[in-house]
């Protein structure tokens, strides 16, 4: 009777270690699955390529310096970009990371044009943008410009990145962007922007748009869905082209899907102003970030250069800021531009001659 009860005790503790180390396994295999879950891109984005001899991941850039910065490349809008990169590494010793998310037609190009140019040094990586993630969020007619709302999807686009500078294409940086990076974000808040009602911006109104530097230029205030939010109409508007980003924070506010919502709504109920050009991007990040966004210094995003074709700032003013950007329709690559011979400084030819600038004729230069 007494070997009967120790072979069952011998027993039950066997069983008792299978099943310890079965629990042990199991958790091993959770915490794999759960990884590989983390690290794959829930709407498909692609990591292409990144330039040899730089690291492969970012998420340690509090410790090694890193300044990741990302940026949208169209085909046709490439020479911007390029000039961006080439005036924010020549003016910082900073280790500066661009992520440029483009998609299937620019990624050669791209890739030929930084490594045959002064640029071969850079530290980039293309991430491919996947525009079906747009697949009923937006209207027929903006589905053409898929890229422009990459900047809802940063957290998906860069997952091993903790703070983040976003930008528009055509800017350039005068600065260090080192300072840029190290604006302060309010904690609970996820990204910093610029407010249009500073000093700098707030007096140049865009011909046909009224105000812009304020919510009711940008929502239809008789639709009963924004009126609900509570937003007042005079409430300083902000620029999405140039933004600091806490991408912790962000996952953790569910931004992304915040944006989307209000993308849908928007196809459903029309809730957008439609005097605005250009500001397909913006509505949803001014509700989502309505009074919960930093602010960045003003003279990091001096704008409006391209809302028209006349000089609205002094040389020496432009020459100061450290960061010029040239929203609206008159691009600094093209005919019309102003201040052209500013962003010219950065610009490097294409060497496979597919970009080229425009320029007026020289007799025509003095008709501003």
């Amino acid at each position: 009777m007494t070997c009967r009860k120790v072979n069952i005790v011998i027993i039950v503790l066997a069983a008792v270690v299978f099943l310890l180390i079965l629990h042990h396994n199991l958790l091993g295999l959770s915490d794999i699955l759960k990884r590989q879950s983390s690290d794959s891109s829930p709407v498909g984005f692609q990591h292409i390529d990144f330039l040899p001899g730089a690291p492969e991941s970012v998420s340690d850039e509090k410790h090694n310096g890193e300044v990741p910065v990302v940026i949208t490349a169209v085909e046709s809008r490439l020479g911007g970009v390029i000039t961006a990169i080439n005036s924010i590494s020549s003016n910082t010793k900073s280790n500066v990371v661009f992520y440029i998310v483009t998609m299937n037609d620019t990624k050669e190009h791209l890739r030929t044009w930084i490594g045959d140019s002064r640029l071969k040094s850079v530290k980039y990586k293309i991430l491919d943008f996947n525009p079906q993630v747009l697949d009923g969020k937006v209207r027929a007619e903006v589905v053409g410009k898929p890229l422009t709302f990459a900047r809802f999807y940063l957290p998906d686009l860069v997952p091993g990145v903790e703070k983040i500078i976003y930008l528009d294409d055509d800017v350039i940086v005068q600065g260090d962007i080192l300072e840029l990076y190290k604006t302060p974000i309010k904690v609970g808040y996820a990204a910093a922007f610029s407010e249009d009602c500073d000093s700098v911006t707030s007096k140049y109104l865009v011909r046909g748009a009224g105000n812009q530097y304020n919510y009711i230029g940008y929502f239809d205030y008789k639709k009963e869905t924004i009126r609900k939010l509570g937003m007042k109409a005079n409430t300083c508007s902000f620029n999405p082209g140039v933004f600091v980003a806490n991408l912790t924070e962000w996952k953790r506010q569910n931004i992304t899907r915040q944006l989307e919502k209000w993308m849908e709504l928007d196809m459903t109920e029309e809730l957008y102003s439609k005097t605005l050009a250009g500001s397909i991007t913006a509505p949803p990040l001014l509700i989502v970030f309505y009074k919960l966004h930093s602010s960045i210094d003003p003279m990091w995003h001096v704008r409006h250069l391209g809302s028209s074709t006349g000089k609205r700032y002094s040389l020496q003013f432009v020459n100061s800021a450290r960061l010029l950007h040239w929203n609206g329709h008159f691009k600094p690559w093209g005919r019309t531009a102003s201040y052209s011979e500013v962003w010219e400084k950065w610009y490097v030819p294409d060497p496979t001659g597919k970009f080229s600038i425009i320029r007026r004729h020289s007799e025509n230069d003095g008709a501003e």
